[in-house]
């Protein structure tokens, strides 16, 4: 039973996007188009090149804005504030999700590569407002994002995480590698499986697999 593989566990890291709530949502279509353009327009590049620096950056930096911090001096505040003015109507509450995070003993925590304050407005459109004890952007680890251990070393150190008695729940299979390789318990959300050594489970269903953790 997958309950007993997290017996041992005190706090639960989640991942935000595509995580606490579904792809389906399309959230991250809206966003990669806004950072396009974005991008399109402060190197001053036609939008197909553009394009292919967004993802390119996303690959090799973790994220599309570390890249363009680290290629070409971008001030983040003006990026993120663009392109996470999103429509969240496509999102929903879960109450049940809600109940099942807020059961999970010990403490429960949401670390994103996005800005805290997107965060916060998912979280309240998913009605999870209050279910988490802390919330941890891209600010708080100065822009270094997952998959780079630097990311997770700052969460974990302001946390106090002991690594062997917390789990990570996230839908990119990297962001799970640096979790494993330090003693998490590691769950790959996505609807698609990904056979992997530092994926422990995985899910298509969140919801459904924090009940079998409770039942």
């Amino acid at each position: 039973m997958p309950r007993d593989h997290f017996s041992h566990v005190t706090c639960w890291v989640f991942d935000l996007d595509h995580t606490l709530y579904p792809p389906s949502a399309s959230l991250f279509g809206q966003i990669e188009d806004l950072m396009t353009g974005y991008i399109q327009t402060y190197l001053d590049i036609p939008r197909a090149e553009a394009d292919a620096l967004r993802h390119r950056y996303w690959q090799d930096h973790g994220t599309t804005l570390r890249g363009m911090i680290d290629r070409h001096g971008m001030e983040p505040g003006a990026f993120l504030d663009h392109v996470h003015k999103v429509d969240l109507s496509m999102l929903t509450p879960d109450p049940q999700l809600a109940d099942h995070i807020a059961a999970l003993p010990g403490r429960r925590v949401v670390f994103t590569n996005s800005p805290e304050g997107y965060a916060h407005d998912v979280l309240a459109a998913r009605g999870l407002t209050g279910v988490f004890d802390a919330v941890y952007g891209t600010e708080t680890t100065q822009y270094h994002a997952k998959p780079a251990r630097r990311a997770f070393d700052h969460v974990i150190a302001v946390e106090e995480i002991a690594p062997h008695t917390a789990a990570m729940f996230e839908d990119d299979p990297r962001n799970l590698i640096v979790p494993h390789d330090l003693g998490m318990r590691t769950v790959h959300v996505a609807p698609r499986a990904e056979q992997a050594p530092h994926i422990h489970h995985h899910t298509d269903d969140l919801t459904g697999f924090l009940g079998t953790l409770l039942a």
